[in-house]
């Protein structure tokens, strides 16, 4: 019989309720032995729903379950402290973006995972998205000569740059490398409230990328463009992916997937994710979206907060 990790939650909202609870509860080698939240009922009602052993009210409690692994899914100002107490107690860990609000969290984490030899991985979620996927692979390690990234919503949020269209700035890391120069401008009231962060980055492969975050637009949009080597890719998340050369353009959608049964952590990269991180703790090997590569595009994502006048990483 197949082992069965150990796991245990840390936050019960809507990431976890839209994609990660799903997902483990429905896995054979998972078993949610305890949750904890910061409303203990909610920790509560996540119980009963996915038939979790324990709902426990601290990471202190969550600890004695004998834990192989935990999904931390807390606010973002919560996962630096709760991601050290894992990590330094022996717990693999997983942990939902931002690492934290500050560039000394994150680099703390991805010191504490080096120095424990535990797994952290972070969830930048996109790069397992398949139409992502699609655009690496017909790129590989060609680098393009522009890309055009777009993460726009009709409402702000708190940090509203750092906490959605990180996704953006990180797929321009993964498919270009490390940038070389930045260029920023934002508008905004109050500047942790942005209505919109504008980037130009150069990077180190010859790349150019313009991010455009909205946080006032029509809908929520996510969508992306890359043009070189006499072709052109057109994603638009997490639906579709166009690819255009000099002769046809070939369309892939998402619908087909699962029988037209496809879910949203299909189509956006969550249950692909989840277990690639599972297959790590099974194989030994480094998380494609490690805690030391992750700190990489907080230290990029700094840069383009800092350059755009809204509040940084420091």
């Amino acid at each position: 019989m197949e082992k069965k990790f150990r796991v245990g939650v840390i936050g019960v909202g809507a990431i976890a309720k839209i994609s990660h609870l799903p997902i483990l509860s429905a896995r054979e080698d998972v078993e949610l032995v305890g949750c904890m939240a910061k409303h203990p009922e909610s920790a509560r009602q996540a119980q009963r729903r996915y038939a979790i052993g324990q709902a426990v009210d601290s990471i202190e409690e969550l600890l004695k379950l004998n834990l192989d692994c935990a999904f931390v899914l807390s606010p973002k100002q919560e996962h630096p402290e709760q991601v050290k107490k894992l990590l330094q107690a022996g717990v693999d860990v997983f942990c939902e973006k931002p690492m934290g609000l500050t560039l000394r969290e994150a680099h703390e984490m991805a010191e504490m995972a080096e120095k424990t030899g535990r797994t952290l991985m972070i969830g930048f979620n996109r790069r397992f998205a398949p139409v992502y996927r699609k655009a690496k692979e017909i790129y590989k390690d060609q680098a393009p000569d522009v890309i055009v990234a777009q993460k726009n919503r009709p409402a702000s949020e708190y940090r509203a740059t750092l906490e959605n269209a990180i996704h953006m700035v990180d797929l321009m890391r993964y498919l270009s490398g490390e940038c070389v120069s930045v260029e920023a401008h934002s508008i905004f009231t109050d500047p942790c409230y942005e209505t919109l962060c504008t980037a130009q980055l150069q990077f180190e492969n010859g790349t150019v990328g313009m991010l455009v975050a909205d946080r006032a637009s029509g809908q929520w949009v996510e969508t992306m463009e890359i043009h070189g080597h006499n072709r052109s890719i057109y994603v638009n998340a997490p639906d579709s992916i166009k690819v255009v050369d000099e002769k046809e353009a070939h369309v892939t959608t998402l619908t087909p997937l699962a029988m037209g049964w496809a879910k949203v952590e299909d189509k956006l990269g969550f249950a692909d994710q989840d277990a690639h991180f599972f297959e790590c703790l099974k194989t030994g090997a480094v998380p494609l979206t490690s805690a030391a590569d992750a700190f990489r595009t907080h230290e990029l994502m700094n840069r383009i907060l800092t350059a755009a006048g809204l509040p940084n990483l420091e």
